[in-house]
């Protein structure tokens, strides 16, 4: 006697064709937690932790007043984050970032900092930008030093792309800044070119390229170490302009 239930006369036999999964521009890599780790998972999450099944959210509700926002996509273990926060206690700041430890590591900064204007998504930047933060609701949105992808057969994982400049423009208050940075040189003429053929945007660099280091961007252990091995980093602005 088969296990397999009998089909309908009319049923389709042909089996349908899986959907296609969106290309990720990240990749889950695991990592061993340190005690201040989880402790910032287990004392900071249920404070500062922000899910996608809340749906579009009412940030003057999530952090109880009105005040300029950030979003940081790829915050990493969260220093830098966590500076600029404590820089600018009048703002607030979002911060998206897949790897746990990182997480971790950014709430235990803000429960023991006792640092409130942050709140904190552990899962994929373009599923929150789509399900969770309403249309012109930033003013600003921070991409440092993504994941470069340097393989040119791997350069379409790269999340700056030209779907993605038509979120985040949407997502920008007019006036609203994308703030980019990368120490790779050929992603950062990509940047370059798909933030320049993006519709709604203007470089706010005088020659059209790149911004100098801007002041406000905290310099990371990554980016020093950089430094020390000659590597550039070049900063883009692109503004919202409609």
């Amino acid at each position: 006697m088969s296990d397999t239930p009998e089909l309908p006369e009319n049923a389709e036999t042909e089996p349908s064709s899986p959907p296609r999964r969106a290309i990720r521009s990240f990749v889950m890599r695991a990592g061993r937690m340190t005690e201040g780790q989880q402790k910032g998972i287990d004392q900071g999450w249920p404070k500062f932790g922000l899910t996608l099944d809340q749906g579009m959210l009412d940030l003057d509700a999530v952090f109880a007043r009105q005040a300029p926002r950030t979003l940081e996509i790829g915050f990493g273990m969260g220093q830098s984050l966590l500076e600029m926060a404590q820089a600018a206690p009048e703002q607030d700041f979002i911060g998206i970032e897949v790897h746990r430890p990182g997480v971790g590591s950014l709430l235990n900064g803000l429960v023991t900092s006792e640092t409130g204007n942050v709140r904190v998504f552990d899962c994929d930047a373009i599923e929150v930008l789509k399900q969770c933060i309403p249309d012109a609701s930033l003013d600003r949105l921070l991409l440092f030093f993504p994941d470069p992808w340097h393989k040119k057969k791997h350069n379409k994982r790269r999340i700056v792309q030209l779907s993605f400049a038509e979120l985040v423009r949407s997502k920008l208050k007019p006036g609203g800044v994308l703030h980019m940075a990368t120490d790779w040189e050929h992603y950062a003429e990509q940047m370059l070119e798909v933030m320049s053929a993006a519709p709604g945007y203007r470089n706010q660099a005088a020659d059209g390229s790149y911004v100098p280091r801007p002041q406000e961007r905290p310099v990371t252990k990554f980016e020093r170490r950089g430094e020390r091995l000659g590597h550039g980093v070049w900063d883009l602005k692109f503004e919202r302009v409609d």
